[in-house]
């Protein structure tokens, strides 16, 4: 384990580089292509040609290692790509797919799923979280229970990420050794509306449902936890993400706007929004970072900084990209300006891992704990 802050170098190496400007210029052809518009209104949220690109640049097995035909990234390799996709804010399963579901496949030894993670012939999704609020892991009601040499769940799952576009979901149970990881397919799924029409999700009703349990003996509650944190620094980077094409285009609409003879942004109290956008974005920038090289290294930090990186990314997408909405003024609101369509990923992202509430919870309980 890493532990000297010293040794860390936030620089990404040559690869990394190429990988950025591979991603923006991705997800810039993605943009043009009106995407987002296409797909607001589909109820499964899937564009082909979109899914392709995804998988021809190698993004579905940059999680997985070479052994099972993946390009062996780590999650700060992960965050890079995703951090581009919230710009768009790219619709479709890159995220329940290519994060979620092999950071949860990966971490239980799940082998057999990653090859077809990796090459995108298969689409996973995660299923933890229930009715209530806060760490979603202490919400999960749903049992699993043996009949015979057979584990059959029951219970009911609101909220999975392209749970009607999947073929297959890991479903965190309940069992009398405590929460267990379950593979449930094929997946069928009843499509739930959401806040932000670019993010589709459904709900997953299981009544002695056979599954297949997945990972070691015993109570699966931390290593759970661990995957939660890793899909919480990767959601914190597209939240980045989120947050820097919010900050751009109110940037750019304030300096064309003009109001009593003079551009917008020449309004000292308009500046001074801008300036505190800019500082939420980069302090976003330096959590996510931090936290994701935490992961990769496995530092003694990952826990705490991935509770850092996670509320503070949340709550600043959605304070930068409401205040986008705002100088836009009612523009904003209409269906040819991103601004709403980045406030509305911005607010759906922040109940996705409990919310940042949870995430400062948590965080707080780790700081008394050490004192």
């Amino acid at each position: 384990m890493y532990t000297d802050t010293a040794v860390m170098d936030f620089t990404l190496d040559p690869a990394q580089d190429a990988l950025a400007e591979t991603a923006a210029k991705a997800m810039e052809r993605e943009r043009n292509d009106g995407i987002v518009r296409r797909l607001a209104d589909d109820p499964v949220g899937v564009d082909a040609a979109s899914w392709r690109t995804v998988v021809d640049l190698g993004w579905t097995g940059l999680l997985v290692d070479g052994a099972h035909g993946g390009a062996g990234g780590g999650l700060l390799d992960a965050c890079i790509v995703v951090e581009q996709a919230g710009r768009v804010p790219l619709p479709g399963p890159l995220f329940s797919s290519a994060i979620c579901a092999t950071l949860a496949a990966r971490a239980l030894g799940a082998g057999d799923l990653l090859p077809s993670l990796a090459a995108g012939t298969t689409r996973g999704t995660l299923a933890i979280a229930e009715q209530g609020h806060g760490d979603p892991l202490r919400t999960v009601a749903t049992r699993a229970r043996r009949k015979g040499n057979r584990w059959l769940v029951t219970g009911t799952k609101p909220l999975v990420l392209d749970a009607c576009s999947a073929d297959w979901a890991i479903v965190v149970a309940g069992t009398e050794e405590g929460p267990r990881c379950f593979l449930v397919d094929p997946v069928e799924a009843e499509a739930v509306p959401t806040l932000d029409p670019t993010r589709k999700a459904g709900r997953l009703h299981l009544v002695d449902r056979p599954a297949t349990p997945l990972g070691p003996d015993g109570s699966h509650a931390e290593l759970v936890r661990s995957v939660q944190d890793d899909i919480a620094v990767a959601l914190g980077a597209e939240n980045l993400g989120v947050a820097e094409r919010a900050l751009e285009i109110a940037t750019a609409y304030t300096k064309e706007r003009v109001v009593f003879g003079r551009p917008v942004a020449s309004f000292q109290v308009v500046k001074h929004k801008i300036v505190d956008m800019l500082h939420l974005v980069e302090m976003a920038r330096v959590g996510v970072q931090f936290a994701a090289w935490a992961a990769d290294t496995d530092d003694l930090a990952r826990a705490r900084a991935a509770a850092m990186a996670a509320g503070y990314a949340s709550e600043a997408a959605v304070k930068v990209a409401g205040e986008a909405l705002q100088l836009h003024g009612g523009v904003g609101f209409t269906w040819d300006c991103d601004a709403h369509f980045l406030l509305k990923r911005a607010k759906q992202n922040d109940v996705l891992t409990g919310g940042h509430a949870t995430q400062r919870r948590r965080l707080a309980t780790m700081l008394v704990d050490t004192v």
